[in-house]
């Protein structure tokens, strides 16, 4: 069994990964929100040899715009997709005409085919909030937090023993201030219910990895007009420099490489992330 994953996508426009979980010579594709047009998710699943038709279910963190796009539902429709979402959304789903023939309501951790368990976590972000998982497959535990406006500490108790970690890195505090959005706007971004800056989050990289064996930290949601990747690699250089190397940057507009989470069971008692073509190294 093992667990890989690639983010297509990151960002206010759209955000959208596939996970490919492998239980012997079978794979299976799960989305993480489906914030791209079917178009663009395609596409970007074209080079890594997945064809859209082959999704079996998407996990939803929450129903804003960039993170479901409505089109979607005629393909999970007519491919009996499952779309796992936290019943904290149920309202916002049905407006957005989901119904009970593909929603899959969850509160508490949850299983899917082939032994891979979800455990989420509820962050607070604009009125009812975002979900947040953590995805476990053949030993292999993947944290993934996004649209979160705090780090509560439910986060930082339950995401522990981790081999990967996906977390929203969206803004630069000095550049959100000095932008010319409405003040209404960066109220909601910055008054610990819209998103991370790139301090928070970084902090919450720090705790998480003192009690687990990160091999790889990517940031998501990274802010076009509030945010830069230069900024985001800066911070780590100075504040956290042995994180650097194991740091990767989403993109809006071009997917990550695809990224191989390796288990605690597959090297005996410790793991890491790979890049496909590395060499698995042992700790």
């Amino acid at each position: 069994m093992s667990l890989s994953f690639c983010v297509l996508g990151s960002g206010s426009k759209g955000n959208c990964a596939v996970l490919v979980l492998r239980d012997g010579g079978d794979e299976r594709y799960v989305l993480i929100d489906c914030g791209l047009s079917m178009r663009a998710t395609a596409r970007r699943l074209a080079p890594l040899g997945i064809g859209i038709e082959q999704v079996s279910a998407i996990l939803l963190t929450h129903l804003d715009c960039d993170h479901y796009q409505v089109n979607w539902i005629r393909r999970i429709r007519a491919h009996g997709i499952g779309v796992y979402l936290h019943e904290r959304h149920r309202n916002h789903a049905l407006r957005c005409g989901l119904d009970g023939r593909e929603i899959r309501m969850f509160r508490e951790p949850f299983g899917l085919e082939g032994g891979t368990m979800i455990e989420p976590v509820m962050f607070a972000h604009d009125v009812v909030g975002s979900t947040g998982y953590i995805i476990e497959h053949g030993g292999a535990r993947l944290g993934w937090a996004t649209d979160l406006g705090r780090v509560p500490a439910t986060l930082l108790d339950r995401f522990s023993h981790l081999q990967a970690l996906a977390i929203e890195s969206n803004y630069d505090r000095e550049m959100q201030l000095a932008s010319h959005r409405p003040v209404f706007l960066k109220r909601r971004i910055m008054n610990g219910s819209g998103h991370l800056s790139n301090e928070e989050s970084l902090d919450a990289v720090l705790h998480i990895d003192g009690q687990s064996r990160l091999s790889h930290v990517v940031a998501l949601h990274l802010s076009e007009q509030c945010n830069d990747p230069r900024l985001v690699k800066r911070l780590y250089a100075e504040s956290a420099p042995d994180l650097l190397d194991r740091l990767t940057i989403t993109h809006q507009r071009q997917p990550t490489p695809m990224l191989d989470v390796v288990g605690e069971e597959t090297v005996g008692g410790c793991g890491r992330v790979r890049r496909r073509g590395e060499q698995t190294a042992m700790f």
